[in-house]
């Protein structure tokens, strides 16, 4: 890192980092970590910046393809945010997510890298029909925090605060962030990293629901999510597709931040 902040950011992950949710693939797709480059840009001019992320993959996919790439890139600041795709299959293992996890944490930290990461939110809390899958988050958690901790990487931990539950941080399908989200996980970011204009603001709740969610509302969001998104995803799954198929990186080389904003969608957030 030089004296005047970061030159170098490379983001590898899944969709979140891609920025699915925060934009679309007509537009383009800004995303938290755009969002984060762009807040870092402010501070630090001449910060190049790579997004490697694909949409779709599984925490092993992530090392295998990306690793490689952005150690070749050098940089003195990553992100890595893996593991949500591998949560939602049928088999999981929570070790052997972390270790891929690990793997990367040890081999960017190595280099010199600073790296950050995060855990991940109550699934339950935003799609009350997985909440069977809770127990998997907190054990992914458990094990990032662990890894985070031998590796010197940088964590924010997401879990314990509410906001990042509100509906309103989540698009439509319940699995990617909304602008709004995503804009909330670039603070927490950032302020994790102990960037100038950072501060603690993301933790706190959004003000309530100005309509207040009933049994039936409930129940009939809950039935038009599994008929749209759900369902959709399941048969997917069954064919053995991916999202992420036959996609490449957003952004594999490092270019100035300048690069890619102009075209982005920008609007204020709701």
């Amino acid at each position: 890192m030089a004296d005047n902040g970061y030159l170098r950011y490379v983001a590898l992950g899944d969709s979140h980092t891609e920025g699915v949710g925060d934009g679309d693939d007509v537009r383009g797709l800004r995303g938290w970590a755009d969002r984060l480059a762009e807040h870092i840009a402010e501070e630090s001019r001449g910060l190049l910046y790579a997004n490697l992320a694909v949409r779709g993959r599984l925490a092993g996919q992530v090392r295998a393809g990306q690793l490689a790439p952005a150690l070749a890139l050098r940089p003195d600041l990553a992100t890595v945010v893996a593991g949500v795709n591998d949560v939602l299959r049928p088999r999981f293992d929570a070790d052997e997510v972390a270790g891929h996890l690990e793997a990367m944490f040890a081999a960017l930290t190595g280099q010199g890298a600073r790296v950050a990461t995060l855990t991940f939110p109550d699934i339950g809390r935003i799609a009350p029909s997985a909440r069977l899958l809770a127990p998997r988050v907190v054990a992914l958690n458990a094990r990032i925090q662990e890894a985070a901790q031998r590796h010197g990487v940088v964590m924010v931990d997401s879990a314990p605060h509410p906001g990042v539950t509100d509906a309103r941080m989540w698009s439509a399908d319940r699995l990617h962030a909304s602008p709004r989200g995503h804009a909330l996980i670039a603070a927490a970011v950032a302020h994790a990293l102990d960037l100038p204009g950072s501060d603690d603001s993301w933790t706190r709740p959004l003000p309530p629901h100005a309509m207040a969610r009933t049994g039936l509302r409930v129940i009939g969001a809950e039935l038009r999510w599994a008929g749209g998104f759900l369902g959709p995803w399941i048969v997917r799954r069954v064919r053995g597709r991916s999202s992420g198929d036959g996609r490449l990186a957003k952004r594999p080389e490092l270019l100035p931040v300048t690069a890619f904003t102009e075209g982005l969608d920008s609007r204020p957030l709701d």
